[in-house]
């Protein structure tokens, strides 16, 4: 819908948010805590949720001890100092190890992202020698968690689920989206012309990732807030994908 006045969207985190189990209702916890703090879910909003939460609910959390090491493991551990059984999860999850940097392996992973250990964390898990992986389809947890909520809330919502991505040239980390629903993660403005009236050939706007940067500036990483809406956005509707954000292979330039 256009909007009135100057453009503009709120970004909402949403506190008081249960700490996530397995087996978890997830889409009851964001609804209930979005109204408790009384900005319910209205039709529009994009949903923002960590893939720790999602993962967590999913039971992509396990012991590290369910994994043990291959001998590229025992000795990539010894040479980097690493636990054997946190490299042995990230080689798990790998399809092609990309390049060894220090202690940090940089691969591919089933689903196709190009990461730091694969997605593989031990961090704000739940506990100590516990290991989060990423969902096994990111997209179809964001369709899920869509439905849910609509079901639920009588809401039409987008989902972006987000995860930290370091990035080439660049120091520092942001937000990513992994998993998409009810919106279309790039705004393509190819063949459009600029205020000059030069036709613009490649510019093609991730605006999920944008989404994602933008949750994070309210989620924080030590907050314990892992969902943010993002209200007033005038986004795409449709059946996108976060798979539709990774290069193929023959345009990669860091293959």
């Amino acid at each position: 819908m256009p909007q009135s006045g100057p453009p503009e969207f709120r970004v909402i985190g949403v506190t008081n948010m249960p700490m996530v189990q397995r087996g978890d209702d997830l889409a009851q916890q964001i609804v209930d805590a979005a109204t408790a703090q009384g900005t319910p879910l209205q039709d529009g909003d994009i949903v923002a949720v960590t893939q720790r939460v999602v993962s967590k609910a999913e039971g992509r959390v396990y012991p590290l001890d369910d994994f043990t090491p291959s001998p590229f493991a025992l000795q990539f551990a010894e040479r980097t100092e690493k636990d054997p059984r946190v490299v042995e999860a990230v080689l798990r999850e790998s399809k092609r190890i990309i390049r060894q940097a220090g202690a940090v392996l940089i691969t591919e992973t089933h689903h196709g992202f190009k990461m730091a250990n694969a997605g593989v964390d031990a961090s704000n898990v739940g506990g100590m020698d516990l290991v989060c992986l990423l969902p096994v389809d990111p997209d179809a947890s964001c369709r899920g968690l869509r439905d849910d909520i609509q079901r639920i809330a009588g809401v039409d919502v987008a989902i972006v689920m987000t995860d930290t991505f370091g990035r080439p040239w660049r120091l520092g980390q942001t937000n990513i989206a992994i998993g998409v629903a009810g919106m279309r993660p790039m705004r393509d403005y190819i063949g459009q012309p600029d205020l000059d009236g030069h036709i613009l050939r490649v510019t093609l706007i991730c605006v999920a990732d944008e989404v994602a940067g933008a949750a994070e500036m309210v989620m924080g990483k030590l907050d314990a807030i892992p969902v943010a809406i993002l209200r007033g956005y005038d986004y795409d509707r449709g059946e996108g994908y976060a798979t539709e954000i990774v290069r193929e292979m023959p345009l990669d330039l860091f293959p």
